[in-house]
């Protein structure tokens, strides 16, 4: 039995049949080519709702003119139209999907974030355990956390002693071990133990919320690439325009092809010629990039920053805390006789003013020198230098370098002097981080220039260059002098600086990249626009790895979707590509693009430090 379908030649039919499918695409690529113009920057639903128009008006016209004769099926082009717009539909839903995909790492970090706590509230002398939503915990609220929960929020430990699982703040997989007094985060897992905790922050200002907000505005950050793209794109447009009228005339008027198959070139070029893959190359591979970063404890602050340090020509490091572990030695010291005790004192209770890695040592280290309880009435500490105290009797107490004392010495490092008399000095030494060597040869053979800033002696800071293999060296430079240096590199190369005081933060800011450890100081973390949970220099390599990976995606899918148009756009325009192939060939290039970001996420970051050697693994 032949099924009776000749009434679909029928052209009323066919009109009646493609008016939902018009009624939806024109109504879905007008409103957005619409809003496109209206900004000055057109876009690719420009060139479908006018294909697709074309297709729908010229159908229209054919059927009224020719209504009744045989010529009429010349002009008929309604299912090319409606095929177009679900072909390109179609490819729309396929792309949210895959760009979906590339914010996983996204997703995963906000599904750590807890949505109850169990709050401990006192009631009539008896302590109750409440269920409540994270979003209303107050700072002092205490909490109940149980093995093998979530930890709801940032807080302090009140009783208990557990084992936490960090790792996706620091990428560590080993526990760490939390007492009394020490803080825990939210979204970090509690492996073993119980224990009661104090809410210490808000939940937008937590560790976790951070991150989130962080990675959320580096995803929509666009790096130079990108921007160039969008030019591109702004251009392309008319110019697509442009062609596809100019391949009507000459097929219709030179060629003498008819109006039918004019008017199918011209559709041709103007279906296949959308730059869809051509937006989607950057921001795909962005997203990816830094959800893949995030996952291994390196938060980015924007593409921009990925596109720099890929193409970055020199590193320049701090070195306390940085190359050194910080975690100084006092291996020799010398006090005024009769002072010893007072100067002790004086150091302990200067030191615990500053936040710089060697007060904190030294406060950390030396708590025995702390015998007797003195009041400054007034503190000031210059950065990169020493601090200044006055005591209740006028005296003026400065601990710091030979320098910042006025002094032709430099046999110690740090002098305590009393109204500018030398009183104490102190040797100290730092050991190095692990893993510096190799990481300094890492970057050395990729081909940067390494360079050594440092606020040490002249004999430090070229000891440490040569020991690790530095090319470049600057020693004794103070903060304003370290910034001076930056500047003048960044006025020529882009450049990374990698450093965690806070004397550091101004250069931070005023390089290409810079780079701080989570560990540093919080004014460094602000200033930087790479931070590295992890106090891993590994991380560091891994960073620099994951940008070339990502800056090397976003080339070749621009190149794939710019060489997609070259070759197409002109097979279109000759009459070797009808515009159904060319919607669905469009889709294909959306979808290689896209798999090919995808593909970014699966490929290895191996970093030379041996990370199983390291004493802390």
């Amino acid at each position: 039995m032949v099924l009776p379908w000749d009434f679909l030649a029928n052209p009323l039919v066919q009109l009646v049949l493609s008016i939902p499918v018009y009624s939806i695409g024109l109504w879905y690529f007008g409103k957005s080519a619409y809003h496109s113009l209206k900004s000055g920057v057109p876009n690719m639903d420009v060139l479908i709702f006018m294909g697709a128009a074309s297709a729908l008006f010229y159908s229209v016209f054919g059927t009224i003119y020719f209504a009744g004769s045989h010529e009429v099926h010349n002009y008929l082009f309604y299912e090319t139209g409606a095929t177009i717009i679900t072909l390109v539909l179609m490819g729309n839903v396929l792309e949210k999907r895959s760009v979906k995909k590339t914010t996983h790492a996204l997703q995963g970090l906000v599904d750590l974030q807890v949505k109850t706590a169990k709050l401990l509230r006192e009631e009539h002398g008896h302590t109750h355990i409440v269920e409540v939503e994270v979003s209303s915990l107050q700072k002092n609220d205490v909490l109940q956390v149980n093995e093998g929960d979530l930890i709801p929020i940032d807080a302090i430990i009140l009783s208990g002693e557990v084992d936490c699982d960090e790792s996706m703040l620091s990428g560590e997989s080993l526990p760490v071990h939390k007492i009394s007094g020490d803080k825990v985060f939210g979204g970090t897992l509690l492996v073993s133990g119980n224990m009661k905790v104090k809410v210490n922050a808000q939940l937008k200002h937590t560790i976790l919320s951070q991150i989130i907000e962080m990675v959320k505005k580096a995803q929509t950050n666009k790096p130079n690439i990108q921007k160039l793209g969008d030019k591109v794109s702004a251009i392309f447009v008319p110019a697509v325009v442009i062609i596809s009228l100019v391949t009507f005339c000459v097929s219709y008027f030179f060629l003498h092809l008819g109006s039918a198959q004019s008017m199918l070139r011209a559709v041709a070029v103007l279906v296949i010629s959308c730059p869809c893959a051509m937006g989607l190359a950057t921001p795909t591979a962005i997203m990816v990039g830094i959800g893949k970063a995030a996952r291994r404890g390196i938060l980015i602050k924007g593409g921009d920053v990925l596109e720099n340090f890929a193409k970055a020509n020199e590193i320049v490091f701090d070195k306390t805390g940085t190359l050194t572990s910080g975690q100084f030695t006092f291996q020799n010291c010398w006090f005024k006789p009769g002072y010893e005790e007072e100067a002790k004192a004086r150091i302990f209770d200067l030191e615990k003013h500053s936040s710089h890695p060697i007060a904190k040592a030294l406060v950390k280290e030396k708590n025995d020198w702390f015998q007797a309880q003195f009041t400054f009435e007034k503190i000031n500490e210059e950065k990169g230098l020493g601090i200044e105290g006055k005591d209740v009797d006028g005296n003026s107490w400065k601990f710091g370098s030979a320098r910042y004392n006025a002094l032709n010495e430099n046999s110690y490092d740090i002098y305590l002097c009393k109204n500018n008399e030398m009183v104490a000095a102190i040797q100290m030494g730092d050991e190095l981080k692990f893993g510096a060597k190799n990481m300094i040869s890492y970057f050395n053979h990729a081909g940067l220039e390494t360079t050594l800033l440092s606020g040490d002696k002249e004999k430090k800071v070229e000891k440490l260059a040569q020991e690790l293999g530095i090319k470049n060296y600057f020693a004794e430079q103070l903060p304003l002098q370290k910034l001076g240096i930056i500047e003048d590199k960044s006025g020529i190369n882009p450049i990374i600086m990698v450093g965690d005081g806070i004397n550091d933060a101004p250069a931070l800011s005023k390089v290409h990249v810079g780079v701080s450890f989570a560990k540093g100081s919080e004014i460094a973390i602000q200033a930087a626009n790479l931070v590295l949970m992890r106090n891993d220099l590994t991380a560091l390599e891994e960073a620099h790895i994951i940008s070339k990976q990502t800056y090397k995606t976003i080339k070749q899918n621009l190149f794939w979707a710019f060489f997609y148009n070259i070759l197409c756009i002109p097979l279109a325009a000759a009459g070797f590509m009808h515009p159904m192939l060319g919607a669905l060939s469009m889709a294909f290039s959306d979808v290689i693009v896209i798999g090919n970001s995808l593909w970014l996420g699966m490929k290895k970051v191996k970093a030379t430090t041996p990370k199983e050697l390291s004493p802390l693994h």
